[in-house]
């Protein structure tokens, strides 16, 4: 595949869809910006094969977990410090790809923290990839991405080979401001 694969009409996809994909990225695009540029202390993206991978860092954060039918427990963070971001799209239509595996490191001084395993995460404005972890202080780190191929099924036989590659990306000097929020 292509690194920036643009869909093509298909029996399965016409121009006025496209279109739509192309707007819905867009949206989500905003919602990626403001997240990363006004939200978070840190954050950017780049393009990595069939995808654009950003990131954003924020102190760690509460979050509700499910623990039964209906039940929800708001889970503070023990001795977690940093909440880490990292949303996977399409770098055709830059929608949203769920369903990835998606894993992080932070490095400084030679000193590897990590790997972390990265969840997806509903969020109120964007969805990510993200976790709570602890690091050992502020600082700048290298953040390395490695986003693993989604396992769901891939509708169009003209479009739907894509998302098929490992991609690991790295975002230097990665500004980390560790505390919790």
């Amino acid at each position: 595949m292509p690194d920036n694969p643009q869909k093509q009409p298909s029996d399965e996809v016409d121009e006025n869809q496209i279109q739509q994909s192309k707007t819905e990225g867009e949206a989500y695009q905003t919602s990626v910006s403001y997240m990363a540029n006004t939200v978070a202390h840190d954050g950017g993206k780049k393009q990595a094969g069939e995808y654009v991978v950003g990131y954003a860092q924020e102190e760690a954060e509460g979050m509700y977990e499910l623990v039964d039918e209906g039940e929800f427990e708001f889970v503070e963070p023990d001795d977690e410090n940093c909440h880490l971001e990292v949303v996977v799209a399409d770098a055709g239509d830059k929608r949203f790809v769920p369903d990835c595996g998606v894993s992080a490191t932070l490095e400084r001084d030679g000193e590897e923290h990590g790997p972390f395993d990265l969840q997806f995460l509903w969020h109120p404005g964007v969805y990510h990839y993200g976790s709570n972890v602890e690091l050992p202080d502020s600082g700048e780190y290298d953040l390395h991405v490695t986003v693993e191929p989604p396992t769901f099924m891939r509708h169009d036989e003209q479009n739907g080979d894509r998302y098929g590659e490992t991609v690991e990306v790295t975002f230097e000097s990665v500004d980390v401001e560790t505390g919790q929020g």
